[in-house]
């Protein structure tokens, strides 16, 4: 096992490939860091770094170390920071946000039981665009993401919302004089699709690529906003399934929704990432759970 002082030592050499600049970082002498490096590679059997009097490089062993314990030293840090939180209790700050306005008034009722229970814990919301939505979570600038299912790669909440699909097509689409179609409509016109970024599983989900026979679903336009998908619609560029409450917040003259019968319900809740599963986030989730209940 190696001590968390080797582990420090080594990392920050191998980011800096300087030994004063590991040495200032470190707050401790260039003799310090020549020795740990040197009991390092005694242990290892095998040079870390190659040094001369002007470069310092990793070896290619060196560099496989490296890889090998950045993801693993970052899981103890968080771990440690999960305590600590623990212990402290919830306070701080905490970042959540809400990806489609229906749901907005559901993460605002779960704010409002949080910040009564733990007044000490400064709440921010803003709102996800769907090309920056996983994207804020990976990079730590959002906590808890208040989405539709599935969100493949992230931890999540029980669902909060429910409702059944539409299909939205062009007011002037012989389908928008439908009562209702089945999802193997799908196979019979091309399907507006979700930007590039967007959880692969959500897409399969949302916007199939086979009906339930097995047809083949053509593919449409992709937008980087809803909004823009919806625009791709009343263009006459494809369909696009959607949730019922899209019809309450995005009422349009030039966009007709129609009932899926044979499609299952829109399920959604809270989305965060597991490595970021601190005190703050799960009081907030267990308060998103009671709040949405009563």
């Amino acid at each position: 096992m190696l001590e968390r002082h080797e582990l420090e030592t080594f990392l920050t050499l191998a980011e800096e490939l300087h030994f004063g600049r590991t040495a200032a970082r470190l707050r401790v002498t260039t003799g310090r860091i020549s020795h740990v490096v040197k009991k390092l590679e005694r242990r290892v059997g095998a040079p870390l770094f190659a040094r001369t009097s002007r470069v310092v490089q990793l070896t290619p062993i060196g560099r496989q170390l490296a890889a090998d314990l950045v993801p693993l030293v970052a899981g103890i840090d968080d771990a440690v920071r999960r305590a600590v939180e623990a212990g402290r209790g919830v306070t701080g700050r905490l970042r959540v946000a809400f990806l489609g306005e229906w749901t907005a008034p559901t993460l605002l009722k779960a704010v409002a039981l949080f910040s009564q229970r733990h007044p000490e814990c400064q709440v921010e919301v803003r709102e996800a665009q769907l090309f920056n939505s996983r994207q804020s979570l990976l990079d730590g600038s959002v906590d808890v993401l208040m989405a539709a299912y599935p969100f493949d790669g992230m931890a999540c909440g029980p669902a909060l919302l429910e409702e059944r699909r539409l299909l939205a097509v062009a007011a002037g689409h012989p389908l928008a004089r439908e009562e209702s179609v089945r999802l193997e409509t799908l196979g019979d016109h091309p399907v507006v699709q979700y930007p590039a970024v967007t959880s692969a599983e959500f897409k399969r989900d949302r916007t199939p690529g086979r009906t339930p026979s097995g047809r083949p679903v053509p593919k449409g336009p992709a937008g980087n906003t809803f909004s823009e998908m919806l625009t791709l619609v009343a263009m006459g560029r494809g369909v696009l399934p959607v949730g019922e409450h899209t019809r309450r917040y995005y009422p349009r003259p030039d966009v007709a929704y129609v009932p899926i019968r044979d499609a299952p319900p829109i399920r959604r809740g809270l989305i965060w990432r597991e490595s970021n599963a601190t005190a703050r986030v799960h009081e907030f989730v267990r308060a998103a759970t009671d709040a949405n209940a009563a």
